[in-house]
């Protein structure tokens, strides 16, 4: 390996963001499907990562989401769940960048049109008092995926007309959200004083760990991407913290789930204002099985 090029650490180099990629979702998926006997139905047109996994857990635990027998991953379960009549799907416990792009990459794959992001963050600009939600506008990139997908620069940039869906959707139903930056960090106990003061002091309203590889992913590929930042805590600097609200937070983050999604469907299911696709994309998508009110 060239260790001396231009000083360039080994995630700056020989990063070629126009050439396709070898390894693929789709030929991942054809051989999970192969081995677990599947066949090819698409998943929901819209999905949802929770990282947290606090939503799955309260939509199993009041049976309202059932395993999805389509999804084909490797590493997680989708579950399936109605909303105003439409199934919408949700994958649980979906942390770190890494993880969160590999899975968009694979729903994408498998027939999703549009994907929300409900991640909890720690709060960095003191606007009010947690829990309260974020549009996140753009997302600063202390995280390591989204270099994969675009040449460097300070943030990723979600599309404008999503971030305006999201604020308009929430505004209307009288949900006091705030829009503005995120910082998506793969160290969560490396946010020391000097990283949150320079946070700060650029702007930022909340750390979480998925929006700029997310947001990259989707701007590299023309892919609809929304993410949510549910500021629930201070990052451990106060008793008591931590506190997300009744179900812990799972019916206020499924309330701006729904809101969104039938604000993008009112609007015709608008794709992403990046429509090139990227070097893999866009794909077709798998043929979609009917279901009531679909």
């Amino acid at each position: 390996m060239d260790e001396g090029a231009a000083g360039h650490p080994p995630i700056l180099r020989s990063k070629h963001h126009a050439a396709p990629s070898v390894f693929t979702p789709e030929s991942l998926l054809r051989e999970a499907r192969r081995q677990k006997q599947l066949g090819s139905g698409a998943v929901p047109e819209i999905c949802i990562l929770d990282p947290d996994g606090d939503m799955v857990r309260h939509l199993l635990a009041t049976a309202r989401a059932r395993k999805h027998p389509g999804w084909a991953c490797y590493h997680t379960d989708l579950y399936a769940f109605e909303v105003d009549g439409h199934e919408v799907g949700i994958v649980g416990c979906v942390v770190g960048a890494a993880f969160a792009v590999l899975v968009a990459e694979e729903l994408f794959a498998s027939g999703c049109r549009f994907l929300l992001s409900v991640t909890s963050a720690g709060q960095i600009l003191p606007t009010q008092a947690p829990p309260y939600f974020i549009v996140i506008d753009r997302a600063l990139r202390d995280e390591g995926t989204s270099y994969h997908y675009l040449p460097p620069a300070d943030y990723s940039q979600a599309d404008a007309g999503l971030v305006r869906l999201g604020r308009e959707a929430l505004g209307e139903a009288g949900i006091a959200v705030q829009v503005g930056a995120s910082w998506t960090t793969d160290a969560p106990f490396r946010e020391t004083a000097e990283a949150v003061n320079a946070a700060m002091n650029a702007g930022v309203l909340a750390v979480e760990m998925e929006a700029a590889a997310l947001y990259a992913f989707a701007a590299a590929r023309g892919r609809p991407v929304l993410c949510f930042a549910h500021v629930t805590n201070q990052m451990g600097r106060i008793e008591g913290d931590f506190e997300k609200g009744l179900a812990d937070g799972a019916e206020e983050s499924l309330k701006v789930i729904s809101l969104a999604a039938r604000r993008w469907r009112q609007l015709g299911r608008p794709a992403s204002a990046a429509s090139d696709g990227g070097p893999n994309g866009p794909r077709p998508r798998p043929e979609r099985a009917r279901t009531a009110g679909s």
